[in-house]
C-alpha cells in the first residue's frame, strides 16, 4: 500500500524555484506527486528538476515561462503541453508573486500597481481558467492560491501588494461558489504569515530568523490542503501563524 499522500497526482506549482514554491515542489515530490515546475529561470528549473530526481521523486516536468509576458494563448498552450506530457492535472499551487517595496501610497506609481496586480491576481485567474478543463476531469482536484496577511488585514505601506492579494481572496470565494457544482473540484487560499522566505526577508529585514516560522512547517499545510484529508472543504481562507511561541516566565 502506498502511504504517500499525493501519490499518482500531477500538480502544477508556479514560482517553483525559490522560497515557498521551491519548498512546496520538493515536499509534493516526496509525497509522490509528479510536479509541473513553472518558473522563469531555466538554470534554476534544471537544478530543481535534478534535485527531485536525485531524491527519488517522480520525474517532474519543468516549464520555463515569464509570467510578465504571458497571455491567454500562452496559458492555453501550457495546459495543452501538460496534457500532452503527463495526461492529466490534479492541482495548482499559485506561489509566484511580484513585490516592489513597502512605501506610502504617495510614492507608489501606476505601473507598480499594474505589475503587481498582473502577477498576483490576474495571472492566477487566467492560468486556472486555462487549466480548468483538465481539473474538471480529475477525480479530486485542488487549487491553492497563496495569499498574504495584509491582503486580509490592510495596513500602512502595503498598498498595491496588499490590494492585489486581497483580490486573490475575492477570486477564491468567487471560484468556490461557481465550482460548487463540481464535487471533485475545490479551491482555497493559504496566507502563510511570517515564514523564512525571500519575500519576508525583503519586507522585514530587521527580523531575526528565530522569530519566523519555518518553511518545513508551512509546507505540511500545503500537503493537507492539496490532499484528501482536507476534502471537501472549499472557499476557505486559511491564515497561518507559524512563529515560535514565546513561553511565559
Amino acid at each position: 500500500m502506498n502511504d504517500k499522500k499525493l501519490a499518482g497526482r500531477v500538480i502544477l506549482v508556479t514560482g517553483a524555484t525559490q522560497g515557498i514554491g521551491e519548498a512546496v515542489s520538493l515536499r509534493y515530490a516526496q509525497e509522490g506527486a509528479t510536479v509541473v515546475l513553472l518558473a522563469r529561470g531555466v538554470k534554476k528549473l534544471e537544478a530543481l528538476y535534478d534535485r527531485i530526481v536525485a531524491e527519488g521523486g517522480p520525474e517532474p516536468l519543468a516549464i520555463p515561462l515569464d509570467l510578465n509576458e504571458a497571455n491567454d494563448d500562452t496559458f492555453n498552450n501550457l495546459a495543452y503541453q501538460i496534457h500532452q506530457a503527463v495526461g492529466r492535472l490534479d492541482g495548482i499551487v499559485h506561489c509566484a508573486a511580484y513585490f516592489y517595496a513597502l512605501s506610502p501610497l504617495t510614492d507608489q506609481r501606476m505601473d507598480e500597481w499594474l505589475n503587481q496586480y498582473r502577477i498576483n491576481t490576474v495571472v492566477p485567474f487566467a492560468l486556472t481558467r486555462a487549466c480548468l478543463p483538465l481539473l474538471k476531469v480529475s477525480p479530486a482536484a485542488s487549487v491553492l492560491f497563496v495569499g498574504e496577511t495584509h491582503g486580509q488585514h490592510p495596513a500602512p505601506y502595503w498598498g498595491a501588494f496588499g490590494a492585489s492579494k486581497a483580490g486573490v481572496a475575492y477570486l477564491t470565494q468567487v471560484a468556490a461558489n461557481e465550482w460548487d457544482i463540481y464535487p471533485n473540484l475545490r479551491v482555497n487560499l493559504i496566507a502563510p504569515g511570517s515564514v523564512n522566505s525571500p519575500q519576508r526577508l525583503r519586507t522585514h529585514p530587521g527580523e531575526a530568523k528565530s522569530e519566523r516560522g519555518s518553511l518545513e512547517a508551512l509546507v505540511e499545510h500545503f500537503v493537507y490542503w492539496m490532499g484528501d484529508d482536507s476534502a471537501p472543504q472549499s472557499g476557505c481562507i486559511i491564515e497561518l501563524d507559524l512563529r515560535p511561541q514565546v513561553q511565559a516566565v
